[in-house]
């Protein structure tokens, strides 16, 4: 085994980055790792690269505790290591930057080495030995790679000739955001952080930490003189919040890439482990607060220009402030219907049509879970709309909704018949129980028939586009049965799903019909139904969580298997297409039981009607139809909450707990009557 340099019991984390792997789970995983990964050295290879860098970041703390972060520029070859101890830098700071009043023997630095056009970078913790004319020389402590996630590729070049010195170069001073500061800040994808966890020379471990943060345009957040940061899925190291939970202060470094300009933030730092703050803010895994103690803007102190690149794919999957507060705004209003414009109709089978919607306002696409479903007016010439539900078959991650469709009678056959890109769909959020966590570790089985694959399919895009985002994907087997081959979608985009997933994700495809020209392995997997055999073959283990959608014969017959082979019912979760639903085998449960009989009070645009409700006349959404009312409604059987009034006054009992559990207030029409106990029940319809 290569010698790392620490011993068996040595660890190269301290208390608070050892804190904050415990707080998210691998603390163990991290102790077992980060042994072969951070070396009290420099390794040959990082040694060649910091030789061929035209630049370096650097963070520091200064003699009154603040940290700070800085860029030193030289030609290549400015950073030189004659041995793995050592780092000589040929660079002296800005005279304007607060580094040249503390670079002293003794100041322990952080250096990010990171060459922007290739996204490699490494990081050194070192102490200073040695300050002359010329530069500094370092002594190692501590040196490890990190991987490319977020970063965007720029190519460099100089501006002028190094050591010139510039009318133009200023320094400014400042203790709250101005305008010049603000607009950079906030549109900048990049920012480099510096931090700390002790000064304390004879100690590995501490010193200072230089890093990197990347996200798209927009993902910093100003508010006063606090500054709100996302903190997306990295390496686990949590060097930089680990040094925030022992010593809550940072060094932020911000730069034009246009003008050479820098903006130098000190401050103290409070980390959002419950994530308030960052709930809509998509990728977050967590986030951190940073409250200005002192800023200095310095004017064109950089010698080099950057120019070009290609954005992080792993930045493109998060969010920004924008799209957060858009999302915020529209879960508030979660109920309302917005216009939707089709931008393309695909034809997934022959029976199966997909439609890709954007929101006509501009504003971001609602976030969802994997699984959930759409509302949807369906436009009636000469009529009324019809209000259906579709499952949402593209992940939520992509930047469009995705819907789709089999052409049945009523509304599914307008969608296919009518509907074509430049049209308008009135939608409301997406909404549903049925969703799969792609955070989960255990496996998931993806059970289904028909059309029935929508669901499946946004599943299976959304464990592998998140799986890329966090570098953890859960593996995820999906059975699909099929008539044939015509009527059976999306067979070519799921293989390239799992073509793409390194055997995390499975896929077996049955027809009940096999065409002469198609062959096993090829055109289709297996030929039949889903069976118990079938089923022991492909699954793993216990502890693997089950999802089925399709046709309700379909899913009780599923169902019973999985009880029977001595799945337990917490493990699978179901989505019908209708009022039907699966009979679950629970024991020690009964469904509540309703009133004899109540008055029911209808509040509408009219003014207020009343009705005596009794036991047969079932729920109170066909209460309301028998005496002329046509509330909004789509599934009847609590799924899509489509029909969720205001309850002013009573309270109701369901058949079953709905998955589309209502607000404070609300009440399901389609699976609700007066409860026991209730004479008098007012609802706004």
């Amino acid at each position: 085994m290569q010698d790392t340099g620490w011993t068996a019991t040595d660890t190269p984390f301290h208390k608070g980055e050892i804190e904050a792997q415990r707080k998210v789970g691998v603390a163990e995983q991290m102790r077992r790792f980060a042994r072969r990964i951070v070396r009290p050295y420099l390794p040959d290879q990082h040694r060649d690269f910091f030789r061929q860098l035209p630049i370096v970041y650097v963070g520091h703390v200064d003699a009154h505790g603040w940290p700070w972060a800085t860029a030193l520029v030289g030609e290549a070859g400015f950073l030189q290591s004659d041995t793995s101890a050592a780092l000589r830098v040929n660079a002296r700071p800005h005279p304007l930057d607060p580094l040249s009043e503390n670079l002293q023997v003794r100041t322990r630095l952080g250096l990010l080495g990171l060459e922007m056009h290739t996204r490699r970078r490494n990081r050194l913790n070192a102490t200073v030995d040695k300050v002359d004319t010329d530069g500094f020389l370092l002594s190692v402590d501590q040196s490890f790679g990190n991987c490319p996630q977020y970063i965007h590729t720029r190519e460099l070049s100089y501006e002028r000739p190094l050591g010139t010195a510039v009318e133009s170069s200023q320094r400014r001073v400042f203790h709250e955001f101005d305008g010049l500061v603000k607009m950079l800040i906030e549109e900048a994808d990049t920012f480099f952080v510096s931090s700390s966890a002790s000064d304390d020379v004879a100690d590995a471990t501490g010193g200072v930490d230089m890093s990197h943060r990347g996200g798209r345009p927009g993902f910093v957040k100003i508010d006063g003189t606090r500054l709100f940061v996302p903190d997306f899925v990295g390496n686990f190291h949590f060097n930089t919040i680990g040094n925030f939970l022992v010593n809550p202060k940072a060094g932020l470094l911000f730069i034009d890439f246009q003008t050479g300009d820098m903006v130098q933030l000190t401050g103290t730092v409070e980390v959002c482990w419950d994530n308030e703050g960052f709930e809509h803010f998509q990728g977050a895994e967590r986030g951190w607060v940073f409250t200005l103690e002192k800023g200095i803007f310095l004017k064109d102190v950089l010698p080099v220009r950057w120019s070009g690149g290609v954005a992080s794919l792993n930045s493109n999957l998060t969010g920004t402030w924008q799209d957060a507060a858009s999302v915020e705004q529209l879960s508030a209003r979660k109920n309302e219907w917005r216009d939707y414009k089709i931008l393309q109709c695909v034809d997934e089978s022959s029976v199966i049509r997909s439609f890709y919607l954007s929101p006509q306002d501009g504003e971001a696409v609602p976030h969802f879970s994997a699984g959930q479903f759409l509302p949807v007016k369906v436009p009636v010439e000469g009529g009324a709309p019809l209000i259906r539900t579709y499952t949402v078959s593209s992940s939520p991650l992509d930047k469009v909704i995705r819907i789709s469709v089999k052409k049945e009678q009523g509304a599914s056959r307008l969608m296919h018949n009518n509907l074509q890109p430049g049209d308008t769909l009135a939608v409301r959020m997406p909404r549903g129980s049925f969703s799969m966590n792609t955070s989960e570790r255990k496996p998931a089985i993806l059970l289904s028939a028909g059309v029935g694959i929508t669901p499946m399919v946004s599943m299976m895009r959304a464990a592998l586009q998140d799986g890329f985002r966090t570098r953890a994907l859960r593996p995820v087997t999906l059975i699909h049965s099929s008539r044939n081959s015509r009527e059976r979608g999306f067979f070519d985009e799921i293989q390239d799903l799992v073509n793409s997933a390194d055997g995390s994700l499975q896929y077996v495809s049955l027809l009940q019909e096999v065409a002469p020209q198609e062959e096993p392995g090829i055109h289709y997997h297996d030929q039949g139904y889903i069976t118990q055999e079938l089923l022991q073959e492909v699954l793993p283990g216990e502890g693997a969580e089950f999802f089925l959608c399709g046709p309700d014969r379909f899913m009780q017959s599923v169902y019973d298997l999985l009880v029977q082979m001595g799945v337990k019912d917490e493990d699978i979760k179901a989505e019908a297409f209708g009022p039907a639903a699966i009979k679950r085998n629970v024991e020690g449960k009964s469904d509540p039981a309703p009133a004899e009989e109540a008055l029911v009070r209808f509040q509408h645009s009219g003014g207020e009607t009343v009705h005596l409700w009794q036991e047969k006349d079932g729920t109170l959404l066909e209460f309301a139809e028998q005496h002329g009312f046509a509330p909004d409604f789509s599934c009847r059987n609590g799924v899509c909450g489509t029909c969720a009034v205001p309850m002013a006054s009573g309270s109701v009992v369901y058949g079953r707990q709905p998955d589309a559990v209502p607000d404070d207030g609300q009440v399901l029409l389609c699976c609700s009557r007066p409860a026991i106990g209730t004479d008098d029940i007012t609802v706004k319809i």
